[in-house]
């Protein structure tokens, strides 16, 4: 018998029924293919990824996210038990409402990310399919001798992306659209930003998230490519698990603390880090949107090292090219890196020049303000 914050544990059955590859990640069955101009399996883009960003952000096309698994969890402890094990606070979630929640190791690391919708009898878990197979396995090994079940339901249902209200054959449960609205606009209650930008490039994220059945019709719907919406979503500063996040990461690093965590709520795994970090520590490193010199038409790939001088200092998580930002770049790179500085990040054609825009501060954490005591031996001056 495992214990966990002094419950019991026990191992139990799962269903699943998705199609992977051998990583655990969604094999594409993507149904835009077939529409003109289509490049790519999901499709990147349909021959304009400019006017697609435009109309995808207005809210008169939509986006197929084909790399995206589904899982339900029934019964009627479902929500105190994933409130339990996650960052957010969840028993209060009403039908309908949407939330976001993580998954931390003990230490404080990011293990998984979670997009929360509840119908008042099953909650829907909305993730990136790469951890599909690992978060299934793990729900299921550590349910509590709780009124729990676990499907994967990724065969059943296709995730549309929207903006703003757009009409779409939204599959329902227990009379419950299966639409999850995502928070990143606002701070969520107990959560905190690290963020001092005046004007939040994220004030205006209306983002939104559908399930629709795989057989549904969706031909009237113009379409934009998975370029358009990576464009935004780096220009939003949003985080995203499979792009942000490597072993080593902790929310506070990508202002994930903002949407995804509930500071005041009760036991879960890896909360001490979460405290510590927040009220005395400060993040190791930090997220930063980086403005990158177009002029030899490049855009870095994830991974690719940012240096200062002869210095590495971090790696690009994602690239895009925006409508109106030209291309940008989302990075996580050492805390202490001077905000001031140009950065140089490493590209097929050479070094690209790169500006910083702060997201997380260098002096984020410490939020309790604690005087430091001197150390042992020091001597007054």
């Amino acid at each position: 018998m495992l214990t966990y914050c002094g419950r019991g544990i026990l191992p139990l059955s799962v269903k699943t029924s998705a199609t992977t590859h051998q990583d655990g990640s969604l094999v594409s069955n993507s149904t835009f293919t077939s529409r003109p101009g289509a490049v790519g399996d999901p499709p990147e883009h349909y021959g304009n990824p400019f006017g697609e960003q435009r109309a995808l952000a207005d809210g008169e096309s939509v986006v197929e996210l084909a790399d995206r698994a589904v899982i339900t969890i029934t019964g009627p402890d479902r929500l105190t038990w994933l409130d339990s094990l996650t960052t957010q606070a969840l028993t209060g979630l009403g039908a309908g409402e949407s939330s976001e929640t993580l998954l931390l190791n003990p230490n404080g690391r990011i293990e998984h990310a979670m997009r929360v919708i509840d119908d008042s009898e099953t909650t829907w878990l909305l993730v990136d399919g790469s951890q599909r197979e690992a978060l299934v396995k793990w729900l299921d090994r550590m349910r509590f001798m709780l009124r729990v079940e676990i499907a994967d339901r990724s065969d059943d249902f296709l995730t549309i992306g929207s903006f703003g209200d757009v009409s779409l054959p939204v599959a329902e449960s227990n009379g419950v659209p299966l639409v999850w609205n995502d928070s990143w606009a606002s701070v969520a209650r107990g959560g905190h930003q690290y963020s001092r930008a005046e004007h939040h490039p994220a004030a205006t994220w209306n983002y939104r998230e559908s399930l629709v059945a795989t057989d549904a019709a969706l031909n009237e719907h113009a379409a934009s490519g998975s370029l358009a919406f990576e464009a935004l979503r780096i220009a939003a500063w949003r985080p995203r698990f499979s792009s942000e996040v490597d072993e080593r990461s902790i929310p506070h690093e990508l202002d994930w603390l903002r949407s995804a965590v509930h500071l005041n709520k009760g036991c879960y795994r890896g909360q001490e880090t979460i405290a510590k970090v927040h009220n005395l520590g400060h993040p190791p490193r930090r997220l930063v949107m980086l403005h990158l010199d177009g002029s030899e038409g490049a855009l870095p790939e994830a991974g690719a090292e940012v240096s200062l001088g002869e210095k590495i200092v971090g790696t690009v998580t994602a690239s895009a090219r925006h409508f109106e930002l030209g291309p940008i770049a989302l990075a996580m790179i050492k805390r202490g890196v001077d905000a001031a500085e140009t950065l140089a990040v490493a590209s097929d054609v050479g070094e690209i020049s790169a500006a910083q825009e702060v997201i997380v501060p260098t002096d984020a954490g410490a939020e309790a303000n604690v005087p430091r005591l001197p150390r042992l031996g020091a001597v007054k001056r």
